[in-house]
């Protein structure tokens, strides 16, 4: 009877994976810890332990997106960026605008804000613009390049980004996506050839997580209105195009090479994401900015592949206007709260969020 009981334990576990070892979870409303970016506003109530606008020229920027570099360091990839003098008097309206700039952190304490302790600067000590853009806003070009998602994978650190040829619509108008790789830890870096999203690709922005030897990739099309898909692939496989996994919930597999083969995680319009294995509770959460709630909601789930769970909001535009982004800090895998980087379109930057985990 005792081997028949343990026999069976072992069969529910084998079946169900980590369904059986995984916890509900609650996310309480988010509290803004700090600013990351920017010129304190006057009579602001977070701490600004960075001061962008006067060290690195940064007075305007967005995104923030986190990556650990290696152990205890991370880059941080902020989007479209303007000095100082774009918000200062006098106003002198993009004379230093860089449509991508890089940050490095070691902050491992988060809760009294997180300090940037370096930028790839330029000859002035300025952050500096990476991946290049020719800023033709005639709306048929190449207008700025837009960081959207970093991973340090097979030694080397990797920046997805789009090429955007206007901002008309929610479904914004890019060129396509592609990559960047960094070989010296984030300093320099040049473009990948072998991987190029197209226009209409479910992956014209993702989010990345590394586990278990593979990089997870969460993607949607560039904007705000499809729904998530998933890939993977193997670290060493990462400019290999050809020999990325999609999954397809019709087929309950994974595919290798046919990108139209992913099918959708879940129903709902999906912006500006990013994604974790939470170690304490043996669950993946999902953030991401849903444009028609006007918020960012939180999701999770035992598997990638699903079953995901409703979405629990975690900040509303009426207590943020103008919010957006939602990209988690790697040091939230290990905690009891979840620590995210968001962007408020007015003042144009970034702020450090905490949301707690209740684990029922």
């Amino acid at each position: 009877m005792i081997r028949s009981c343990k026999s069976y334990i072992g069969l529910l576990l084998l079946l169900t994976g980590h369904e059986a070892l995984s916890q509900s979870l609650m996310f309480e409303t988010a509290t803004c810890i700090a600013r990351v970016t920017g010129a304190a506003a006057p009579h602001e109530p977070f701490k600004n332990p960075n001061a962008t606008h006067t060290t690195y020229n940064v007075g305007g920027t967005d995104l923030g997106i986190i990556w650990e570099i290696d152990k205890s360091r991370y880059g941080l990839f902020f989007g479209d960026t303007y000095g100082r003098y774009h918000f200062e008097s006098p106003v002198v309206k993009e004379s230093d605008w860089r449509c991508n700039v890089l940050a490095f952190s070691k902050d491992q304490h988060l809760d009294d804000g997180l300090t940037i302790d370096g930028m790839v600067i330029d000859s002035l000590g300025y952050a500096k613009e990476i991946v290049h853009s020719r800023k033709d806003k005639s709306g048929t070009g190449d207008w700025t390049s837009i960081p959207t998602g970093a991973i340090q994978a097979n030694g080397a650190a990797y920046v997805h980004y789009m090429n955007v040829r206007h901002w008309n619509s929610s479904n914004w108008g890019t060129n396509y996506s592609a990559l960047y790789r960094s070989k010296d830890k984030g300093m320099t870096w040049k473009p990948v050839a072998g991987v190029r999203f197209e226009e209409n690709s479910n992956f014209g922005q993702v989010g990345y997580f590394k586990k278990d030897g593979y990089v997870y990739m969460i993607g949607t099309e560039s904007g705000r209105q499809s729904a998530p898909r998933l890939a993977r692939f193997k670290e060493q496989d990462i400019e290999d195009q050809q020999a990325y996994e999609f999954w397809s919930n019709t087929d309950h597999k994974w595919i290798k090479g046919q990108e139209n083969r992913a099918t959708n995680l879940f129903d709902d319009a999906t912006g500006e994401l990013s994604f974790i294995y939470h170690k304490k509770s043996r669950n993946w959460i999902l953030l991401y900015f849903n444009e028609k709630r006007y918020e960012i909601c939180a999701r999770y789930a035992a598997d990638l592949t699903g079953e995901w769970s409703a979405p629990q909001r975690i900040a509303h535009g009426g207590a943020y206007p103008k919010l957006y982004g939602s990209y988690i800090h790697p040091l939230s895998a290990d905690n009891d709260s979840i620590y995210f980087l968001m962007s408020v379109w007015e003042p144009y930057n970034v702020f450090l969020m905490r949301t707690k985990i209740n684990h029922r």
